[in-house]
């Protein structure tokens, strides 16, 4: 038990590995459970929302986009949640049993696509098996990423340049998220990586 209330293993459920046989990322699968998404989900736009980058990640496009500031609420209706940014905008995020009204009721094919089939926090490596990126990802039911989450990076600057420098404690957030909902504690290795130029980047 990870103190959260939810048992999930601090050891990575998976990696994912590049066709030349390098590790490209370890993952650790999270409950889909509207309760946990939604805990998980509230800590980091309310704790964390400074620092990450977030929005969808498909082929052909990756969205990499700042909050405008902390939300000024985060609610749940009908198995979406709004994370609403005031004038900044917000935006919707099913985590659940979409229902639909009692009148126009949401059929089970799109209920079944809109609901989450995969929740990840990742940490990615660069081709020396250094990590160089620490995030979060969820998937609907048809493996269409409804969004990426990118923790500060201690390789680049808050307005995306390069830090040289890197600046580890930037390493707060993953650090943070890993210890609540993974039960690990800081590590070395995580300070072992070079950044994107020499990941050739």
């Amino acid at each position: 038990m990870n103190g959260t209330g939810w048992r999930i293993p601090p050891q990575p459920s998976g990696t994912q590995h590049r066709e030349d046989g390098t590790l490209a990322r370890e993952v650790w699968a999270l409950p889909l459970e509207e309760a946990f998404l939604e805990a998980f989900l509230r800590d980091l736009f309310e704790n964390h929302w400074a620092g990450i980058r977030l929005g969808p990640m498909i082929q052909g496009a990756a969205w990499e986009w700042k909050c405008p500031g902390p939300p000024k609420r985060i609610s749940l209706f009908d198995g979406y949640l709004t994370v609403m940014f005031g004038n900044g905008g917000h935006f919707h995020l099913c985590i659940g049993e979409n229902r639909g009204p009692a009148a126009n009721p949401t059929g089970p094919e799109l209920r079944a696509h809109r609901r989450p089939s995969r929740a990840e926090i990742f940490r990615g490596f660069d081709r020396d098996a250094k990590p160089l990126t620490w995030g979060f990802e969820l998937w609907n039911g048809k493996g269409e990423n409804g969004i990426s989450v990118f923790f500060p990076s201690p390789f680049l600057n808050d307005d995306d340049t390069l830090a040289e420098p890197p600046d580890f404690s930037r390493l707060a957030v993953w650090r943070a998220i890993a210890a609540r909902w993974l039960g690990r504690p800081a590590e070395a290795l995580d300070e072992e990586g070079k950044g994107f130029r020499k990941a050739g980047h």
